[in-house]
């Protein structure tokens, strides 16, 4: 089982975007980010373009927190459809309005990705006809305008189809023979979990951060919400992870020997094989 192929308006498109992620959102001094930056302030290096002028060296230069983000195309709906192309430069009258919908027009494109990776699961069919219907509000809802866009309550959207998710996700795994372990919300910061059978299991909200997962066979687990930020995933097998997403690979360790969903891509700042080495120390 492998993840579906990510529909084209839920992939990000920085190109016809206004560097939204750049200026809407604040991020605080962290390993993640080497300053603050305040709602609605843009970052530094956000060049005239709406390009990033460092894009090449954000790892290298400690914006980590940006080489791992993913609006699932929020930018591009904002910028080309909600705002028609205006941009807030040169309509600064549109620049409160734009940074409020952004945020929730990528809970919105977040929601509509999950949504259509569960209707890809054959186990979840019995509740595929709620989720096409979930499917049809969510993107009728990211079509509208800025008032409707912020009028409605994203926090009760968002349980609502979560509760959905969390049925697909159990239906899938109902299916992996064997008791399954539940990790749901668990704090498993640095857990020691090499060559661990995960299979079926839920990892739901987990905390994973700098997790040892080497050779851990995560296949059918459900790991949406999960945060492996400095996980390592080395020789991990997440082969039909279940709402698996590029961005919780991008945040984490991994080399060669992972195995992937073939619609996800290897992280570039994964490394080979490194099975035994130190672990570098975090900051």
């Amino acid at each position: 089982m492998t993840a579906p192929q990510r529909p084209p308006d839920l992939r990000a498109d920085c190109s016809n975007c206004f560097g939204l992620c750049c200026v809407a959102l604040p991020f605080a001094a962290s390993t993640d980010f080497p300053v603050d930056k305040a709602a609605g302030r843009p970052c530094g290096n956000l060049r005239d373009d709406f390009r990033c002028g460092i894009h090449a060296e954000l790892r290298d230069r400690g914006w980590v927190g940006c080489t791992v983000f993913d609006c699932f195309g929020a930018g591009q709906q904002v910028s080309a459809v909600t705002f028609g192309g205006l941009d807030w430069r040169r309509a600064p009258e549109t620049a409160g309005r734009m940074f409020q919908v952004f945020p929730v027009m990528r809970a919105l494109h977040e929601l509509l990705w999950y949504v259509t990776e569960a209707l890809a699961l054959p186990a979840a069919a019995p509740v595929h006809p709620r989720l096409r219907r979930a499917a049809r509000d969510l993107r009728q809802r990211a079509d509208g305008d800025p008032e409707s866009l912020l009028a409605f309550d994203i926090a009760a959207l968002r349980a609502d189809v979560n509760a959905l998710l969390l049925r697909a996700g159990e239906l899938v795994r109902a299916g992996v023979p064997g008791r399954k372990k539940n990790h749901r919300g668990a704090d498993l910061i640095g857990a020691r979990l090499r060559g661990a059978d995960l299979r079926g299991a839920s990892l739901r909200g987990a905390r994973l951060i700098a997790a040892d997962l080497t050779r851990a066979d995560l296949r059918t687990a459900d790991v949406i919400g999960a945060d492996f930020r400095d996980a390592d995933l080395s020789g991990a097998d997440l082969t039909g992870s279940i709402f698996l997403t590029q961005a919780q690979l991008d945040a984490a360790r991994g080399d060669a020997t992972t195995r992937l969903p073939a619609t996800l891509s290897r992280p570039a700042h994964w490394t080979t094989p490194t099975h035994g080495a130190a672990r570098r120390p975090r900051g």
